[in-house]
């Protein structure tokens, strides 16, 4: 377990993808984000995290357009943190069969794929080259461990405009981000919430 998260190395990568080829061409593990290979260029790491939310798609599609744009070369990550199996028989069922737990982890798995797919599909039609990584734990942690393990320049999140109550009860991945993780990180507000302050 490091830094005391309860997340050990081979609970947190669960599933990489790509939008290009070419990493492999250029020495690049793709979904490795190439952290080292970006640093010698000198190009900016961006890890954007993602949910099946439309607020994390929209902070994917703003960074694309206001940072990634300004800074070509600028590498991308995708990041999607899935709660892990065991974490929903601890939160309600006392027992489950193994099947039930197979079939769980299927479902996710799928859910997972749909999220990266919509995030690199916005990626595809910007013309910006991303990797995607999925990772497994509470999302606070997980997103908190990769960002550091990869590096990143900016971790970039959409808000979902949680009432304060809310926010005090369950806690903000974004807060808990804005607060703890290694690099500066860019919270996007929601485009109907944006510019009515």
């Amino acid at each position: 377990h490091e830094a005391g998260l309860g997340i050990t190395a081979s609970e947190r990568v669960v599933m990489e993808e790509s939008t290009e080829a070419s990493a492999t061409a250029r020495g690049v593990a793709p979904g490795a984000g190439g952290a080292e290979a970006a640093r010698a260029a000198g190009t900016m790491k961006v890890v954007v995290a993602v949910d099946a939310s439309e607020e994390s798609l929209h902070a994917l599609s703003w960074a694309l357009d206001n940072v990634v744009r300004h800074h070509p070369g600028a590498s991308v990550v995708v990041l999607h943190a899935q709660h892990r199996v065991d974490h929903f028989v601890a939160h309600g069922l006392a027992y489950a069969p193994p099947t039930a737990l197979d079939s769980m982890r299927r479902a996710q798995e799928e859910n997972s794929r749909r999220v990266v797919a919509r995030a690199l599909d916005v990626c595809r039609q910007k013309q910006a080259s991303a990797t995607a990584a999925v990772v497994e734990g509470d999302p606070k942690e997980a997103i908190y461990q990769a960002v550091e393990e990869m590096r990143a320049d900016l971790l970039v999140l959409g808000s979902r405009g949680l009432g304060m109550i809310k926010r005090a009860l369950l806690g903000s991945v974004s807060d808990y981000l804005a607060h703890h993780a290694c690099c500066p990180v860019l919270i996007v507000k929601p485009p109907n919430k944006a510019h009515h302050k």
